[in-house]
């Protein structure tokens, strides 16, 4: 499976998430989306009555919230690529995954640090795409504990052939040893959005993990 990049939105307001969209629009082709409560989350963003994106593109909707049963039906309505919700939540996700995938979507799972993907078997085996976390809930930025790509290996055992994304801290220097430790999806929140020349930065991410390793 080739990696892909896939820069992130996450954006308090309207104006915000439109000048995000306009920064990344030229060349993004999968864009990941973040939305959070205030409760899960500490922060607030955009809620999904505000969410958009241009046709054609592969959109993933990464809801941290508390309650998913809450938000579900309206990011189903969205029609996104891809839904991915906390298991760290007090709900159960496992009605909720199927829901997602009998209306033809995709649907996800994100681990933070600490979860053990022994855990969450029954999730990982029923999920279409399990994400690891290793960023600060609401927040651009983070850092990329590579100690955490171990997880792509007890995930691999439990469902060998799940998309495994990557969200927190993904940078020029990092991106190559996150994509050679088994991760299909990075996620690039800050690195895209902080740039002075995005588009450069995206196609320098592209070229770090498509680059041929030398011993």
């Amino acid at each position: 499976m080739a990696v892909t990049i896939a820069p992130s939105v996450l954006a308090e307001d309207a104006e915000q998430y439109k000048a995000g969209m306009e920064r990344i629009h030229q060349f993004a082709e999968r864009v990941h989306i973040d939305i959070c409560d205030g409760e899960f989350a500490p922060s607030f963003t955009v809620g999904s009555s505000e969410i958009w994106w241009p046709a054609g593109w592969h959109a993933d909707i990464h809801a941290m919230v508390a309650r998913p049963s809450e938000h579900v039906n309206q990011l189903i309505a969205l029609k996104p690529s891809l839904i991915i919700f906390h298991v760290e939540v007090a709900e159960d996700l496992l009605p909720i995954i199927k829901k997602i995938k009998a209306a033809g979507l995709k649907a996800g799972i994100a681990l933070q640090r600490p979860t053990v993907p022994s855990t969450i078997q029954p999730l990982i085996e029923e999920a279409d795409h399990v994400m690891i976390f290793s960023g600060d809930l609401g927040h651009y930025g983070g850092t990329a504990s590579l100690m955490q790509l171990e997880k792509v290996r007890l995930i691999r055992n439990i469902q060998p052939n799940v998309e495994i994304g990557w969200d927190g801290g993904v940078t020029l220097e990092n991106a190559y040893s996150l994509s050679q430790g088994g991760i299909d999806v990075l996620n690039v929140g800050g690195t895209i959005a902080r740039s002075a020349d995005p588009a450069e930065t995206y196609k320098s991410l592209v070229s770090e993990i498509n680059k041929q390793g030398v011993i």
